[in-house]
């Protein structure tokens, strides 16, 4: 029988055909299925004769590689259009050398298959998770509508293509859909679907076959679950958030998940505890298992002491919380337990009770040390009162005495003596110096140890301070026959803030060291500034002399107490070995450095920084006695003293001064003087018999309301008896043994700032030469220069201002502190007005603030003269302006 005789004889449709898809050879069923004939369909592509010749083409390409498809879904279209469903089955036919050359295909009608398959075609589309159907080969061979949303592609694109293309790991899907070919389904299999966001999805398939048993492919679904994985993170991340262990449990008891504390403190990992009976991890399994079930019985459990062990044998004591936890059913699905390690506060709680123990018997030592400690205070605070006590008499006694020595060997020295005489008065003289230095150096370092040295910020011109206090040395660096070099920085502000008393204090001492130890040659003093900004500037100074020098290794103490260089310098040129040390206590709490270079027989340089605050305020006046204006050389000066020696003493200085002067023995006789007959200034001993100082100042300030100038003095400069100076109102003091040149310069001082404020009231020519106290170009501009509006302000000043001076000096008279505030407070706004100074306007700001807090009352009845004053001058100025206005109002007219 022909090959074609076998073709004919089959009665579904069968064609051949070859590697190309090109048809050899076809049968009369399958030409009654196209309408074409076998002549024509020779040669001509297979695959047009279908709908879908893609899908057609693809299983042919199968059949290729594979062998053998069998009952694929096709439609053949008819030349007159119409369709048939067919089921093919196809096979390879192969050359004589075993090679594939072609494919024979046979297909069948399929009535009952069109309509199982639009049966299944309604439960593929049916499931609203992305289905596939899979061949055997791997390819898709239908998909639902879910899928063409997931996939964002069309049927006809997805169909034919391999099933793995579609999701991030491609080798991971093949191995799940050979897996359900394995073992006929798959379930809960993970995998990532690339649909623009990556959606994970869990997979679950089984195969398919047909009637006679045979697999025909796998149908996949997949289930997205990227909001359950979401939402198991969350779940999870709550579970690590949780610091103590925890843990959760089904109904059998066994470990379904758990935070990495609870690895820590068990020691297994988390793989090796799922699923492991979570009771055998507690020293008490039975008490656990107990507490577990209660949870179930109860809802929950608080605070259940339980241990832990860790697998290398470390127990953990923890307290067991644990709750139940259901599903959205509300059916109970397992415990959830966190267990909170206690180890630490049950050691704490030990070692408290321990604790407790140990201080009952610790309180009872305790006490009684506390009862010597007690003691030793009352000792060491009566010790230290005891100290600056002694050391106020020992000022107070050497002083006193000191005081005449010196005073009247300068005296002596002025006159005329022969050269012995000369010799003999210095030599006292120097001794007398040096026991003062002894006594200052004793206080200051005194102060320094009890901390209650302090440090002024005044205005100050430091040039000429230093240069005022380098004149002193002039004498003794001629009598070395020396050379005083000073470099001064003129970049240097003319005037700043700071403590001058302590800069001179501590230039005084180098200054004076270098001048001691230096037998020829030079001493330099330099004063250069290092920083400068809007605020501050930084000063070094350096005090640099070409003496004996200091050995390397004593460089390192030589600011210590009683330190020199070496053994013999006391000997050779005097001194404690004290000023050094008080010179690094003066700098050093002032925020500055000191230090020094020296070499031996070459010389020291010693250099201290210091910072000093800028200021636009004038400097404090600084006098010297070449200085003293004519017109005050009459200057009346009552000294209150109660030694006769020391009374000599200040009327032989005071009469060379050229000053008129009266004695009181006491304060008593003082404040009778003072009622009696007026006096510039009151020099004012603080210790003495009936009234002393203090009492007579206070007597004069509070009750005859006094604002002459009082210097104190004093034979005891400690902190405590300065404040009690300054709080009773003393203007200032000085030390005995007294210093001629300060004390001309605080007198003068003092009675010159008296007579510039009581200035504006002389007459006379004095009157025309002081420069007029307003200004009216603020006036003229608030008033547009109109005449009659500037009249009516200045009648108001002059109508309004005299009678608030009246009330603000009564009401500070009285201590009527409220009418005191309300009359500066009106006084205030008119200094701006009339173009007073603005240091006025501080000075009643100042009075108002005391008579709002009467705190700092110092320099009050001074600072309401100076407004009366000025005042006063503004009203006598204003009256003239007044006048000029009107005059020239007239000619107008």
């Amino acid at each position: 029988m022909s090959i074609r005789s076998l073709i004919e004889a089959c009665l579904d449709p069968l064609v051949a055909i070859n590697s190309d898809g090109k048809i050899l050879e076809m049968n009369q069923a399958l030409t009654d299925i196209t309408g074409i004939t076998s002549e024509q369909s020779n040669g001509t592509d297979f695959f047009n004769y279908f709908t879908e010749p893609q899908k057609v083409r693809e299983v042919y390409n199968d059949v290729l590689v594979n062998g053998l498809v069998t009952d694929i879904p096709l439609t053949l279209r008819h030349n007159t259009g119409k369709l048939t469903d067919m089921l093919f089955n196809v096979s390879q036919y192969k050359n004589d050398k075993g090679k594939a050359v072609g494919v024979v295909i046979v297909a069948r009608d399929a009535p009952a298959h069109r309509q199982n398959s639009q049966y299944a075609r309604s439960i593929i589309e049916a499931s609203l998770d992305p289905l596939f159907a899979i061949s055997l080969f791997g390819k898709i061979i239908d998909v639902n509508e879910a899928t063409l949303k997931a996939t964002e592609q069309t049927r006809k694109e997805i169909v034919g293509t391999s099933f793995i293309k579609y999701f991030t790991e491609p080798e991971k899907a093949r191995k799940a859909y050979k897996e359900a070919f394995a073992k006929g389904f798959i379930k809960d299999y993970p995998l990532v679907i690339i649909d623009g966001g990556d959606t994970t999805v869990l997979c679950n398939g089984s195969v398919y076959k047909d009637d006679s048993g045979n697999v025909l492919g796998v149908v996949i679904v997949c289930r997205d679950v990227t909001a359950q994985k979401m939402l198991s993170k969350y779940s999870l991340s709550l579970i690590e958030a949780s610091l103590d262990p925890l843990v959760t449990i089904s109904i059998a008891g066994k470990i379904t998940d758990m935070n990495e504390a609870l690895t820590k403190i068990t020691g297994i990992t988390r793989e090796k505890l799922t699923g492991t009976d979570f009771f055998e991890y507690f020293t008490e399994p039975q008490k656990a298992r107990e507490v577990y079930l209660e949870v179930f019985a109860k809802g929950s459990v608080a605070d259940y002491p339980l241990t832990l062990r860790h697998k290398n044998g470390k127990l953990t004591d923890v307290l067991f919380n644990g709750s139940v936890y259901k599903d959205d059913g509300g059916k109970v699905m397992g415990v959830v337990i966190v267990a909170r390690d206690v180890t630490d506060q049950k050691r704490i709680a030990t070692e408290l009770n321990e604790a407790i123990i140990f201080a009952e018997l610790a309180t009872g030592i305790a006490e009684d040390a506390q009862r010597k400690a007690e003691s030793a205070t009352e000792i060491a605070t009566d010790a230290v009162k005891a100290k600056q006590q002694f050391l106020s008499n020992m000022s107070h006694e050497i002083r006193t005495p000191m005081n005449a020595i010196i005073g009247f060997t300068k005296v002596l020295m002025k006159t005329d003596l022969t050269i012995k005489q000369k010799e003999y008065l210095s030599a006292i003289k120097v001794s007398g110096d040096a026991l003062i230095v002894l006594i200052n150096d004793i206080l200051d370092l005194a102060k320094v140890e009890a901390g209650k040295m302090t440090f002024e910020q005044t205005p100050f011109k430091m040039e000429l301070s230093i240069s005022a206090m380098l004149h002193l040395f002039e004498t003794k660096i001629q009598e070395k026959n020396l050379r005083l070099i000073i470099d001064y920085d003129e970049t240097i502000p003319k005037v700043l803030v700071g403590d001058s008393v302590r800069l001179h204090q501590v230039i005084l001492n180098l200054v004076s060291n270098a001048v001691k130890f230096t037998s020829n040659g030079t001493v330099t003093v330099s004063v250069h500034m290092v920083t400068e900004d809007e605020e501050m500037v930084t000063i070094e100074f350096a005090i640099t002399d070409t003496g004996i020098g200091i050995p390397e290794d004593k460089i390192g103490t030589i600011f210590d107490n009683f330190q020199q260089a070496s053994s013999g310098t006391s000997r050779l040129y005097g001194g404690t070995g004290l000023g050094l040390s008080i010179v690094k206590q003066l700098v050093e709490p002032q925020g500055g450095k000191i230090s020094v270079k020296s070499i031996i027989n070459e010389g020291s340089t010693f250099s201290f920084t210091l910072d000093f605050k800028k200021t636009k305020d004038e400097a404090a006046l600084d006098l010297e006695m070449d200085e003293l204006d004519k017109d005050i050389k009459n200057i009346k000066v009552l000294v209150v003293e109660d030694i006769a020696l020391n009374q000599l003493l200040m009327k032989t200085v005071l009469d060379d001064y050229g000053f008129e002067r009266d004695i009181a023995d006491n304060g008593k006789i003082a404040i009778e003087k003072v009622q009696t007959k007026t006096y510039d200034v009151i020099l004012m001993d603080l210790q003495m018999p009936e009234m002393n100082g203090f009492e007579a100042t206070e007597y004069i300030r509070n009750t005859l309301h006094s604002n002459i100038p009082i210097i104190a003095l004093t034979a005891d400069v400690t902190t405590a008896d300065l404040e009690k100076c300054k709080a009773v109102g003393m203007n200032d003091y000085i030390a005995k043994p007294i210093d001629e040149r300060l004390l001309y310069s605080k007198i003068v001082g003092l009675v010159k700032k008296r007579l510039t404020i009581s200035g504006s009231q002389d007459s006379g020519d004095s009157q025309d030469k002081k420069p007029r106290c307003i200004d009216l170009n603020y006036l003229s501009h608030r008033t547009k220069s109109n005449p009659d509006l500037m009249m009516e302000m200045i009648s108001l000043y002059l109508e309004q201002t005299p009678p608030l001076i009246s009330t603000m000096k009564q009401s500070l008279e009285d201590k009527d502190w409220k009418s005191l505030y309300s009359a500066v407070h009106k006084i205030i706004p008119s200094f701006s007005r009339m173009g007073i100074h603005v240091d006025f306007e501080n000075m009643a700001r100042h009075v108002q603030e005391y008579a709002s807090t009467q705190a700092e009352a110092e320099g009050i009845p001074d600072l309401v003269l100076q407004i009366e004053n000025v005042c006063l001058q503004a009203c006598k100025e204003l009256e003239e302006e007044l006048n000029t206005i009107k005059n020239a109002r007239a000619k107008i007219v």
